[in-house]
């Protein structure tokens, strides 16, 4: 199962602790929107790849 992780901020421990529990065993993919520029069309590629996508503010 492949996971992409969508972080609207960048993420503190509580968020990084979820996150390695949720893709443990699992192919994971970090999307990051809180750069200056975000590649809207890679991340619509990306979701459409993905088995799951979570979105974490």
């Amino acid at each position: 199962m492949k996971i992409l992780n969508v972080y609207r901020s960048v993420p503190d421990d509580t968020t990084k602790k979820l996150v390695e529990i949720v893709g443990r065993d699992r192919d994971v993919e970090n999307f990051d929107l809180h750069v200056d520029s975000p590649d809207y069309e890679a991340l619509v590629d990306k979701i459409f790849e993905a088995d799951q996508t979570i979105c974490w503010w």
